[in-house]
């Protein structure tokens, strides 16, 4: 049940208003942090390191090409993310699943499984991150959130992100590669210019599933197209075309 995997697990939707349109930053070297991890893929240093992104300039290049266009984060407001989409001129949606989901976990169903209490939880994650129009999203960034969600969960957020999404939207994941481990580390996701993110682990967290591209390519087998991009860390990038 959603309810037993959630709490197993633990540790709205609005516009977000950024300050007036100004210029991305150029690329550069954030704090003397540029770098790749270590050959072996070990664990990056928890205050934050820089992530050169190739499905990140691929996400951006397709915002460029149309402009105001509304985009949505899953990983909740963080400053970074709403001056650099905002300062492009587009619309920012905030969201956090993960603050969702262990909100959710926490507070369990209202009834039990007979009562429909898995359904409860699969309706009210989906009202409070998804609940948008049909065909009226451009971009999602979804970071790495869909490795902890509950398979019930999961296919029902996929399911409703072709809903909202506009044909041709692309959609950005991360997925650790590390197929046996038990926890992964979960980060924050901040965009310093067009080919740069800056991570920084918030805490280990254990994954319901780790995917691997055959599981990737089946979870979006309803979109138009799944591109990866090979890194020498521990993260996959993946673009997903709706």
């Amino acid at each position: 049940m959603v309810k037993d995997l959630l709490r197993r697990l633990l540790p709205g939707r609005t516009p977000v208003q950024g300050p007036a349109p100004a210029s991305p930053h150029e690329a550069g070297d954030p704090a003397g942090l540029r770098g790749p991890l270590p050959p072996d893929g070990g664990s990056p240093r928890t205050e934050g390191y820089a992530r050169h992104s190739h499905g990140l300039e691929q996400f951006l290049n397709h915002l460029h090409s149309q402009e105001p266009l509304s985009v949505l984060d899953v990983g909740g407001a963080n400053q970074a993310n709403v001056e650099f989409l905002t300062g492009l001129g587009h619309k920012l949606l905030s969201e956090d699943f993960l603050r969702v989901l262990d909100a959710t976990a926490a507070a369990g169903p209202s009834g039990g499984a007979e009562a429909g209490g898995e359904q409860e939880q699969v309706d009210s994650f989906l009202e409070q991150c998804l609940d948008f129009p049909v065909e009226c999203v451009d971009g999602v960034l979804l970071w790495d959130s869909l490795e902890y969600l509950p398979p019930p969960l999961l296919k029902a957020a996929v399911d409703r992100l072709y809903y909202v999404t506009r044909p041709g939207a692309y959609l950005l994941a991360f997925f650790h590669a590390d197929e046996k481990a038990a926890e992964v580390p979960a980060y924050k996701y901040r965009i310093h210019d067009a080919r740069t993110l800056m991570l920084t682990q918030e805490r280990m967290r254990r994954p319901c599933q780790i995917f691997n591209n055959r599981s990737v390519e089946k979870l979006f087998r309803r979109f138009q197209s799944v591109k990866f991009f090979l890194a020498r860390d521990h993260l996959r990038e993946v673009i997903v075309r709706r």
